[in-house]
């Protein structure tokens, strides 16, 4: 990690908390065509087994394959000056986007992993120039590494679902799907919350009747906790294929911006996870993400509640472990 500069990460307007509708607006201009006006998806077929309209957003035909580059580019192009350096922690999908916006923009990146991280996630982390520690048991483990790192030597951390420029980035996807359709309902996943906060801002803002639904895993079901707590609600632990939103330990200070930004949040079940990445396999032959698919396998989980409807989600992430995989797609 050569050409670091070492001081106390600084305190600048673009690191603000709270996304804003302008910066969303604008948030375009500032990031990579690549992730950009990615297609919806969807068939009669599919619709016939979900018992509604389906519009699936498709946030993985990019370099890293999920949603992530959006905001990590917003942030990288508005926050970063000169050669600093950052540390983050991640599942594998952000560490990927920090990674490749902050490498072509001549900024190291240090990237702090759980010890079960997606192997496929390390390695395109790897690959995208960033320098990739363990940092513990989990994810929230390695957050806590990563944030001690980056005191210690005086770098940036950048938390996702903290700095408001990386929800800012996921809103457009927000913003082009309202562009092109009506729907009635919205099933956003729910990790640490800037899919959420930013897809929120934008449909409050250009689509103020759709029903926004947050997803979590039932098996981490921190952030529906909290949400529904009002305050910051951790557990000792998760049990979930869906890595992508395995939070243990909510960001607190996110917590009102994101009750703001959904009407609803659910949980699913393992098995209907399963059952949605098994259902878009068969009907639009693409292997999504467990963490990508919590939309879908939400109208599984409560056909009635959108029966005849139209209804909208993202499939937000394709970087499927190669064991999960194996067990799901056999070739």
């Amino acid at each position: 990690m050569g050409n670091l500069i070492q001081r106390p990460a600084p305190e600048v307007p673009s690191m603000q908390s709270t996304p804003l509708i302008a910066n969303v607006l604008t948030a375009a201009r500032y990031i990579d065509p690549l992730f950009l006006d990615s297609p919806i998806l969807g068939n009669a077929a599919l619709d016939a087994e979900l018992g509604c309209e389906l519009l699936a957003k498709d946030e993985t035909r990019n370099p890293i394959g999920s949603f992530k580059g959006r905001g990590t580019e917003l942030f990288a192009a508005t926050a970063l000056r000169g050669n600093e350096a950052v540390v983050c922690a991640s599942a594998g999908n952000f560490g990927q986007g920090l990674a490749r916006a902050a490498a072509k923009r001549g900024h190291a990146c240090t990237v702090f992993v759980g010890a079960g991280a997606n192997p496929l996630k390390v390695d395109a982390m790897r690959r995208f120039g960033a320098d990739v520690r363990s940092g513990g048991a989990d994810f929230d483990a390695a957050k806590q590494a990563a944030r001690a790192y980056a005191a210690a030597h005086g770098l940036i951390f950048v938390e996702d679902g903290a700095q408001a420029a990386i929800a800012e980035g996921a809103g457009t996807i927000g913003l082009e799907l309202a562009a092109s359709a009506h729907f009635d309902t919205i099933l956003v996943p729910l990790g640490n919350g800037a899919l959420l906060a930013g897809v929120g801002v934008a449909l409050r803002h250009v689509a103020a009747d759709v029903r926004i639904v947050a997803v979590v895993a039932a098996n981490a079901p921190a952030m529906k906790r909290s949400l529904e707590a009002g305050r910051a609600v951790a557990t000792d632990s998760v049990d979930t294929i869906a890595d992508g939103i395995a939070v243990r330990e909510p960001i607190a200070q996110s917590l009102p911006e994101l009750r703001r930004c959904c009407d609803e949040v659910v949980a699913v079940s393992e098995q209907q996870i399963v059952d949605a990445m098994r259902l878009l396999h068969r009907r639009l032959g693409r292997a999504f993400e467990p963490a990508g698919v919590v939309g879908v396998a939400a109208i599984l989980a409560a056909r009635e509640c959108h029966a005849g409807r139209r209804v909208a989600t993202i499939l937000c992430g394709a970087n499927v472990a190669p064991d999960l995989r194996e067990r799901l797609f056999p070739s």
